[in-house]
């Protein structure tokens, strides 16, 4: 199994034109996401490009090592040291991390896709998926007029399927999109939801769909 790059280096490409101009009171806002500014988003895609980019050089070399240094704590320290710094410099960092994934993607040869990495427990694949899945999904957190609803067909399918795992225990829940695509999660009393295909993933990913959906919208596991 492989991962198509293209999708990828197009989120990377349109970051720094989402960003441009962003004042320091912009950053200080509230981003889509309870308790966090748009400055803890930034420092968090800053934070997770780097650490995802040193997952694949790694690998490559056939070396592990954990996705962050001191992990979740760490990780979680570091998002709340740097929320507050200034405007420029977290635009920065944010555009500096997603090139060093560009690069790294650029280095995955035909070959490389399977080779292990610590990122749970899994292969080049995952770690290449999770990168799509945080810049994808936290580029719509900032509030800066970038929506599920601009997400690619393809990305939408993608989370449909990531977030499975979230169905609640003995439920069978059925996503039936207005386009005719269905998902189904899990087993147990059917519940079905209906609606756009982008807001379907939405509600999916934990984030609040542009359109509305119709059905028994069940409470979910949390995001995997």
């Amino acid at each position: 199994m492989s991962v198509n790059p293209v999708p990828v280096w197009a989120a990377n490409t349109r970051l720094p034109g989402l960003l441009h101009g962003l004042t320091d009171n912009a950053v200080r806002a509230d981003s889509v996401l309870p308790g966090w500014s748009r400055g803890h988003v930034l420092a968090h895609i800053a934070g997770v490009g780097k650490a995802l980019a040193r997952q694949v050089d790694y690998a490559l070399e056939d070396r592990k090592i954990d996705v962050y240094d001191g992990g979740r704590p760490a990780r979680d320290a570091g998002i709340a040291a740097n929320a507050g710094n200034p405007a420029a410099d977290l635009v920065e960092a944010a555009v500096a991390a997603s090139g060093a994934f560009d690069r790294a993607l650029a280095k995955i040869g035909p070959d490389d896709w399977e080779r292990s990495v610590v990122y749970r427990d899994g292969t080049l694949v995952g770690v290449v998926q999770a990168y799509w899945r945080e810049i994808e999904i936290h580029s719509t957190d900032l509030r800066l007029g970038y929506t599920p609803a601009t997400w690619s067909p393809e990305f939408s399918d993608h989370l449909l399927t990531f977030t499975a795992a979230r169905a609640p225990e003995g439920v069978r829940v059925v996503l039936r999109a207005d386009d005719g695509g269905t998902w189904t999660w899990g087993s147990g009393e059917e519940v079905e939801v209906r609606g756009a295909r982008n807001d379907l993933a939405a509600w999916a990913a934990g984030r609040t769909p542009v359109g509305s959906l119709t059905g028994d919208l069940p409470e979910l596991k949390p995001y995997p």
